[in-house]
């Protein structure tokens, strides 16, 4: 790694570890800690969703023309404010207004800082990039959730706002760390002509293999983590009878299993095409949630439901860990020069709608509708599969299979032959 690039890790890890303090505890804060009750919290976390879609396609058309790091630290000041609002905020309209400016931040972060890895690799080690940063990113928010469990109280209000203020000084400790950032040189769209960001959305509208893959994204975040605290945990304690001990285990479990496996499925996943891998998560979660139903529908002991409820989380983070060197490169690789941002920030936006409608459908399917539930998850996971093999017909055989490409620059001691389509 260079060091732009360890410095955007160490970022990215500071980022995570600062929500993992507050993150686990945020609907705690807001109903019971503030006393605003359940609705209040329900509106917060909508504020979040909302804040991010409201954001997300103007912070495209801002790192285009003015690049991702004067972006990044306008978000990393708006999250530190909303942050600190958040824990010092005693009534409802404080509160809301806090979590708009602390989702805003939040939501920007996200194509700002794939923007920046994308610009600071090459294509042969941006597949490890973002592994990497996944890996760091579910690291800290693993351990930050760890200590903030320890520091927080719900009887005592400081508590919480010691944890949003530690959330708050983590966004300005990064603050000082990107700043020292040197980025390489990237094609920007500065001296463009005004209408020039309609024009980068009509050509990512154009892009028949960009469309397919935001579709597959809707449904690769809607199936997994649009579910993860809403309809899953909900299917898990109403129809399996799953503790809120071991609804925190099945949590660990996800994250131990993308910490330890990241890195060992890494090689394998860098020398295979994109769109098998991906149709194979599909198979994977599809198993996943075949295994949910046993937890909850089949005839076993309460341990043999909790060990299988434990075993689908940590089969959803086996997907994770495959994925996450696999699409965010390929949003890259797709994207022209100069509108990586753009098309970052298309795919973030994407997936906030997912994440926003995913707990609204899945949520009281798994609490009452609990056959249905596992069934529709199951088709939706099969339906990423097939949603993968036609991407594949989309792309370029370097597209789809970047280390093929490596290999003819090799091979030909010089530029790779022209792409031809891939077959899935």
């Amino acid at each position: 790694m260079g060091a732009a690039m360890r410095r955007i890790h160490v970022g990215n890890a500071l980022s995570a570890f600062g929500l993992g303090f507050t993150v686990p505890y945020l609907y705690v804060y807001v109903a019971q800690v503030r006393g605003l009750g359940a609705v209040t919290a329900g509106l917060v976390l909508a504020v979040f969703a909302v804040a991010a879609l409201i954001v997300l396609p103007f912070a495209g058309r801002a790192i285009v023309r003015r690049g991702p790091l004067p972006v990044l630290l306008t978000a990393l000041v708006t999250a530190a404010l909303g942050a600190l609002s958040l824990g010092l905020a005693g009534d409802a309209a404080a509160v809301l207004a806090a979590a708009a400016l602390l989702g805003a931040g939040q939501a920007v972060m996200q194509p700002a800082l794939a923007t920046m890895i994308v610009d600071c690799s090459t294509a042969e080690t941006r597949s490890r990039a973002f592994a990497t940063q996944f890996f760091l990113q579910n690291l800290g928010l693993g351990v930050g959730g760890l200590i903030g469990g320890h520091l927080v109280d719900t009887t005592r209000v400081s508590s919480f706002t010691l944890l949003f203020a530690i959330e708050a000084a983590m966004f300005l400790l990064l603050v000082v760390v990107m700043a020292t950032v040197r980025m390489p040189h990237s094609p920007r769209v500065g001296d463009a002509p005004r209408g020039s960001a309609k024009g980068s959305w009509k050509q990512l509208l154009g892009n028949r293999a960009m469309v397919q893959l935001c579709v597959l994204g809707f449904v690769l975040f809607f199936a997994c983590y649009g579910q993860f605290e809403s309809g899953l945990s909900a299917y898990g304690v109403e129809a399996a009878g799953i503790s809120t001990s071991a609804l925190g285990t099945a949590l660990a479990a996800n994250t131990a299993m993308i910490v330890v496996a990241q890195f060992a499925v890494l090689r394998f996943v860098e020398r295979q095409k994109r769109s098998r891998v991906i149709a194979a998560v599909g198979l994977i979660w599809a198993v996943a949630w075949a295994v949910a139903g046993y937890a909850g529908l089949g005839h076993g002991s309460q341990e043999m439901a909790t060990a299988a409820f434990v075993s689908t989380y940590a089969l959803f983070g086996l997907g994770e860990a495959m994925l996450s060197p696999t699409v965010a490169p390929l949003v890259a690789d797709l994207a022209p020069d100069g509108l990586a941002g753009q098309y970052n920030s298309a795919f973030a936006l994407v997936k906030q709608l997912a994440l926003a409608v995913g707990p609204a459908v899945g949520g009281p399917m798994g609490a009452s509708l609990h056959v249905p539930y596992i069934v529709v998850f199951l088709l939706f996971s099969l339906g990423i599969s097939v949603l993968a093999v036609r991407l594949g017909r989309q792309l370029t055989a370097v597209q789809n299979q970047p280390w093929l490409g490596r290999k003819r620059v090799v091979a030909r001691g010089g530029a790779a032959a022209e792409p031809v389509a891939a077959e899935a």
